[in-house]
């Protein structure tokens, strides 16, 4: 059996898809090999890595990659999670499933620290149950 190839898309692949793709690596296992980019690239969010810290997900060492990277990959799943993310989607080859979720962009989160991380916190736990249920039903 050929392993599923899964692209989770963002606006910068600094928040939301990195959040994804450590929550689709660990619930999908060796079911599938998970990537995430950005249609832009801004880094990997400090405040992302914590939350994904906190509940055991250790995405620290992942990179914020440019959607073009991906160019030559043939994925079987592309997953947007934002709005800016699918209207801007590059079309890309083979026989594409595309999933869509508009997830609160955290980076976007104004008001104390505590506030901000809570913004986080609250995105990462819908994102946690999204990939969950996707890798149930899919992979």
């Amino acid at each position: 059996m050929q392993t599923k190839k899964v692209l989770v898309l963002c606006t910068g692949n600094s928040c939301r898809s990195q959040m994804a793709e450590g929550y689709l690596k660990h619930f999908a296992k060796d079911k599938a090999v998970i990537y995430s980019a950005g249609v832009e690239t801004h880094g990997v969010n400090p405040n992302a890595i914590e939350a994904m810290w906190e509940d055991g997900i250790d995405i620290s060492g992942h990179t914020s990659n440019n959607v073009t990277e991906y160019a030559g990959i043939r994925f079987d799943f592309v997953i947007t999670v934002c709005d800016h993310a699918r209207e801007r989607c590059p079309v890309l080859p083979g026989r594409v499933q595309q999933f869509h979720y508009n997830f609160p962009d955290p980076a976007k989160a104004t008001g104390t620290p505590q506030e901000v991380k809570e913004q986080f916190r609250y995105t990462r736990n819908l994102i946690k149950n999204y990939c969950r249920d996707f890798v149930v039903h899919y992979l």
